[in-house]
């Protein structure tokens, strides 16, 4: 974890949905370049375990519940997070409920509890994020917002209307604060990330070798992607090195979609 260059030092950084997987990688790479860190999640044990395993390193980290589905859930968390960092210089929001995914059918058949879940969750929460976050990185002086979209947004697929309205209202949120902010200092960008083995699918075993290699064939790279692969470009977009980099979804997805 320990990078050569720290730009983050000193930081004060938000990860919500932190808890597991790309949030969790992305904590340990904010954490190895100097950053100070919350780890929110819904998950409470799972953030704490994220950060004890920071602090036993020798990092600055803790962990904080948050449910953003809940605004009073959602500002108790930045205001935690605040608390004990002291000011708020960025957030990567991560969270999404993935479980409705897989009842995420088409435009008639979709339940209608499924689509309101996943725009509360998907894009609601992340609109409440961003309510609570901003204040703080006004009060800081300028910061930076990265939130995790998707290539659903932009690839126009059969299935999952849901997941994709949500992660292209979340690019037009994205795009929305760094119009309308971006001469106060803050800037505001989107990682798509492409299909990511996550160490929990990998030690699950629960994705088949056959449709690994299917997907593997749709990329124009030799491999899957990786959480640290995600974690190094929120890193770069919560640094100095992302200043100049504002209103932008950034896709990183082995080729699969070039846009």
């Amino acid at each position: 974890m320990g990078m050569q260059k720290a730009r983050l030092a000193g930081k004060a950084l938000i990860v919500v949905g932190a808890g597991t997987g790309i949030g969790a990688a992305t904590v340990e790479r904010l954490c190895g370049e100097g950053a100070r860190v919350c780890v929110a999640d819904i998950d409470l044990a799972a953030a704490q375990a994220v950060a004890a395993r920071m602090a036993d390193a020798g990092y600055q980290a803790f962990a904080v519940p948050v449910d953003i589905a809940d605004e009073a859930s959602v500002n108790g968390a930045f205001a935690a997070a605040v608390e004990r960092l002291g000011r708020l210089d960025g957030a990567h929001i991560n969270a999404a409920d993935m479980r409705t995914i897989f009842a995420d059918s088409d435009a008639l058949g979709i339940d209608l509890a499924v689509f309101d879940r996943t725009i509360a969750v998907n894009l609601r929460g992340h609109l409440l994020c961003t309510r609570a976050a901003l204040p703080h990185l006004l009060a800081a002086g300028g910061g930076a917002l990265v939130y995790t979209s998707s290539a659903a947004g932009d690839a126009g697929e059969p299935e999952r209307p849901a997941y994709a309205m949500a992660k292209s209202g979340l690019n037009a949120l994205m795009r929305h604060v760094a119009s309308r902010w971006g001469k106060e200092g803050i800037t505001a960008n989107a990682v798509a990330p492409g299909f990511v083995m996550t160490p929990e699918l990998i030690a699950g075993g629960q994705v088949p070798p056959d449709w690994i290699a299917q997907c593997i064939a749709q990329t124009r790279s030799t491999r899957l992607g990786k959480v640290e692969d995600i974690a190094g470009v929120v890193a770069m977009l919560l640094s100095e090195d992302g200043r100049w980099i504002n209103g932008q979804v950034l896709h990183i997805n082995g080729g699969t979609l070039m846009h």
